[in-house]
């Protein structure tokens, strides 16, 4: 996706979870939600130069899933063979054809600075992500769609920073908990609708902190924390 992409897939989760517009630009998104997710470096193609990006920076040589495959179809990547006469020759041929190749990308389509991408579509600076779809910034999820900043979970939409989870929608800040919905800032818990600061409950819903409330007071308490959220 390009960044024009990238924040149309923002607001719509914005709209989603606080019925706001994403106030935030990318990087504002990448330091407010993102700060803690394993995200990719960006690395140099050793072969042409170019920019690209990895998972991880500790290799010295990095090529491009797309051009690794076009060396191969070109010249190939086997060498005549030649005379050996210690390990320090070894080491130095394997050097010569031991690139770590970056933006692995199989059965997916429109995806943007990411990695290790499977039947994904609409991914933008992701890794390790199965059959996601409009997402942002997403370590080591499946089945998600319209997510930000969210890592270890499966089968959520339209949230953002669930961590651990699965089964969630219109949430905010989920860690270790299913089946949440329209909620913010919950950990472990089960079967949760429109509940905020709540931790280690299940089947419940207008709940803050733990207590119950009544419908009406429950939402002129969440617009407030809403607006905390989003710095209004």
């Amino acid at each position: 996706m390009n960044n024009k992409q990238t924040l149309e897939v923002a607001n719509k989760i914005f709209e989603a979870i606080f019925a706001e517009k994403c106030p935030f630009d990318l990087d504002e998104i990448l330091t407010q939600f993102a700060f803690d997710i394993r995200l990719l470096q960006k690395v140099i193609d050793s072969t042409t130069g170019e920019e690209t990006w990895a998972s991880s920076i500790n290799p010295t040589k990095f090529i491009t899933q797309k051009n690794q495959e076009n060396f191969n179809n070109g010249k190939g990547w086997m060498l005549k063979k030649r005379e050996i006469n210690n390990l320090e020759d070894v080491i130095k041929l394997w050097k010569k054809i031991n690139f770590t190749t970056t933006e692995r990308i199989y059965d997916s389509t429109n995806i943007s600075k990411s990695d290790t991408i499977y039947g994904c579509e609409n991914l933008y600076r992701s890794n390790d992500c199965r059959k996601c779809k409009n997402s942002i910034y997403l370590d080591g999820c499946g089945s998600c769609e319209y997510c930000i900043a969210s890592q270890r979970s499966g089968n959520s939409s339209f949230c953002i920073r669930v961590d651990d989870s699965g089964n969630c929608a219109n949430s905010y800040n989920v860690i270790c908990s299913a089946k949440v919905s329209n909620s913010l800032f919950i950990q472990d818990c089960n079967c949760l609708h429109e509940c905020i600061f709540c931790s280690h409950i299940s089947n419940r819903k207008y709940c803050i902190a733990n207590m119950q409330f009544e419908k009406e007071e429950y939402f002129e308490i969440k617009r407030e924390i809403i607006k905390w959220i989003l710095g209004g």
